[in-house]
């Protein structure tokens, strides 16, 4: 399928009455799963960013700000509302403060994760909000502006004795789920190595695909823990009860990772982003948009336009 036949678009606008008199859905931890978000923030204009806009730089409609997310399932930053059809989630809770910023009506398009670099590059959107951790790799081809630690996380079964698995001595003997060809694994496989050449035990490591699976894995005691995005996990933990953080590792381990807005590179959008997510973060309302979805953890103190970012690979 080309990259066209997998995007959809969905425009957020204001609020209808109705949609403001309709009452939430909500998660069993008080998520709000409606596609009418009644409740999601938003900010005024911000005049200064919007003046440092290139007049050369050409969005791809008239007063919108049109962001690629992907929408693949990883709560709480973006899957579909209740409504199956509605995208929601803390990464579009921070595009609508953006595009406020921006004076511009947000507008949505649907991308799997594998194409939004060809989408970003042809022009389909203005921008990727979804996740992308800076790398330097990316920079070669886009900018960056950062709005999140890039965070990993260890989850165990709610009742386990396992207290803490920080650092590579604390895996040592135990069976570990991890995603094949992540950042993840690659920290989870040289923790394993140095054990081993310390002379502690071996690792056991999974794999599978589906996240039920994962969870059944670790109740049944078949896994002892889950290494995986701390963001996706805690609002599992949060929702089911059923398992516990353990321990935090940074996606870059061992620097320091972060997520941003990625755009064309050279656009000349970046500086204004980071200009508008340091203005988030000094006013409170990049906090607020983070504590709805209860990602405060992984709060930056000052978005940077690109960082130094995880190093190539070989390098």
């Amino acid at each position: 399928m080309n990259f066209i036949g997998k995007t959809r678009l969905f425009v957020v606008g204001a609020l209808t009455a109705t949609a403001l008199a309709a009452a939430p859905v909500l998660a069993a931890d008080g998520f709000d799963l409606s596609p009418e978000q009644a409740n999601r923030l938003r900010v005024e204009k911000n005049d200064k960013r919007i003046a440092e806009v290139p007049k050369t730089f050409k969005f791809v409609e008239d007063g919108v700000l049109t962001i690629g997310i992907s929408t693949s399932g990883n709560l709480p930053l973006h899957d579909y509302a209740s409504d199956s059809k509605t995208v929601i989630g803390y990464d579009v809770d921070l595009a609508q403060v953006v595009a406020d910023s921006l004076g511009r009506k947000l507008q949505l398009v649907e991308v799997a994760w594998a194409d939004w670099p060809l989408g970003l590059v042809s022009g389909k959107f203005d921008a990727v909000i979804s996740n992308v951790t800076v790398t330097e790799e990316r920079k070669a081809k886009f900018d960056f502006s950062t709005y999140r630690k890039d965070e990993l996380g260890f989850y165990v079964k709610a009742d386990s004795k396992i207290a803490a698995l920080k650092e590579p001595k604390d895996i040592a003997g135990l069976k570990i789920i991890t995603d094949a060809g992540t950042n993840q694994e690659k920290i989870l496989l040289e923790w394993d190595r140095q054990n081993v050449a310390a002379g502690l035990k071996p690792i056991d490591v999974q794999y599978y695909d589906d996240n039920a699976v994962k969870d059944l894995a670790v109740q049944s005691g078949r896994a002892d823990a889950v290494f995986s995005v701390n963001a996706t996990q805690a609002y599992a933990a949060a929702i089911n009860g059923k398992t516990k953080l353990v321990g935090t590792v940074s996606g870059g381990w061992p620097i320091t990772a972060e997520i941003a807005v990625t755009t064309r590179k050279g656009s000349g959008l970046a500086e204004p982003l980071t200009g508008v997510l340091n203005d988030l973060i000094a006013s409170g309302a990049y906090q607020k948009v983070l504590e709805t979805w209860k990602l405060s953890p992984e709060a930056i103190t000052k978005a940077q336009t690109n960082p130094p970012g995880l190093p190539k690979s070989g390098s």
